[in-house]
């Protein structure tokens, strides 16, 4: 079993149950403690609640959309700092992903994705190379 990350919490947002179920699935072996949520109010109150180290956050979502989502949880955080974020998203206009990296998204992957692009996004904000 690997222990990539190890003592991190992740949240994954998303309304499709087979896209909660697939990254969940794939990050059960990584150490880290996954939760998930099927809606923005949900991922705002767990968000509050847990002190995520990163939330996969999909931008269109019942309830409160994703951009809604990030604007409320990333309030009064320093750029860069915890919880990292990765949009996830079927939309392919940039005008979106320049407006979410404007709100401190770190990375912005449109669906569908590689797991394994969606891992190494996540090594990279969760486990940078320590700096010589």
């Amino acid at each position: 079993m690997s222990e990539q990350f190890k003592d991190k919490i992740i949240l994954v947002v998303d309304d499709d149950a087979d896209v909660l179920i697939t990254i969940t699935t794939a990050l059960a072996t990584t150490g880290a403690k996954v939760l998930s949520a099927p809606d923005g109010n949900s991922a705002v109150e767990i968000a509050e609640r847990e002190q995520p180290d990163l939330i996969i956050l999909d931008m269109m979502l019942p309830k409160r959309s994703g951009f809604l989502v990030l604007e409320r949880i990333k309030a009064r955080k320093p750029r860069g700092g915890k919880p990292h974020v990765i949009m996830i998203t079927g939309n392919l206009g940039t005008r979106h992903k320049t407006y979410a990296e404007s709100l401190g998204v770190e990375d912005y992957l449109n669906k569908p994705f590689r797991m394994d692009r969606l891992l190494s996004s996540m090594e990279r904000l969760l486990n940078p190379p320590a700096e010589q």
